[in-house]
C-alpha cells in the first residue's frame, strides 16, 4: 500500500462524496462524517501537501519543506454556534503543525489557519480547561488567535507571486 494519496485521483471521488453528504444532511439534519476527510483533501489540493496513507498515526500530511501536519477540519454552518471546537490534537506524536479548515455548508473552503507545535502545546497545557487540558481540543477562535491565516492568499501574496517574489 502507498505512504501517499494521489489527489489527483482522489478528486472525483471526494466530490460524489460532498454531494452525498449535503444530501444526506438535508434529509436527516445530521451530518455524514465526512468533514476530517474533505479537510485533508482540501488542505492537499490548496496548499500543495503530500497527503500521507490512513495509518499514518502521528500527521496528515508533507508540505515541500517537509513539515508534518496534523489536519483539523470543522464544517461551519449559518445555524452554527460561536463556540464550535476544534477536533482533538495529539500532542505527543511526531508533527510540526496543526493546519485548520473550515468548510462552509457545501464542503467548501473558508479559511484555513496554521499553528506551530509549541504553539499548540503551551496552549493545550495551560491550566483550566478540561477540554484542553484531557481531550486535546481549543476553541476555532483560540485555534485561530495563536494561528496563521495561510489560505486564501492575502492580496500581498497575490502581488509577490505575480512579481515572482513569492
Amino acid at each position: 500500500m502507498p505512504d501517499t494519496v494521489d489527489i489527483i485521483a482522489l478528486n472525483k471521488v471526494i466530490e460524489d462524496a460532498k454531494k452525498v453528504a449535503k444530501r444526506y444532511r438535508a434529509l436527516t439534519g445530521k451530518p455524514l462524517g465526512i468533514t476530517g476527510e474533505v479537510g485533508e483533501f482540501t488542505a492537499a489540493k490548496l496548499m500543495k501537501l503530500r497527503l500521507m496513507d490512513a495509518r499514518q498515526p502521528s500527521y496528515d500530511a508533507v508540505a515541500k519543506d517537509r513539515r508534518r501536519i496534523q489536519v483539523k477540519s470543522r464544517c461551519i454552518l449559518p445555524t452554527s454556534k460561536k463556540s464550535q471546537r476544534v477536533p482533538s490534537i495529539k500532542v505527543t506524536p511526531e508533527w510540526d503543525t496543526v493546519m485548520l479548515v473550515l468548510l462552509d455548508e457545501d464542503f467548501e473552503p473558508l479559511e484555513i489557519h496554521e499553528a506551530k507545535k509549541q504553539d499548540i502545546r503551551r496552549e493545550l497545557t495551560r491550566p483550566g480547561s478540561k477540554a484542553r487540558n484531557i481531550r486535546g481540543s481549543l476553541s476555532v477562535s483560540k485555534f485561530k488567535s495563536i494561528a496563521t491565516p495561510v489560505w486564501p492568499p492575502s492580496k500581498w501574496d497575490v502581488m509577490r507571486a505575480k512579481l515572482g517574489r513569492g
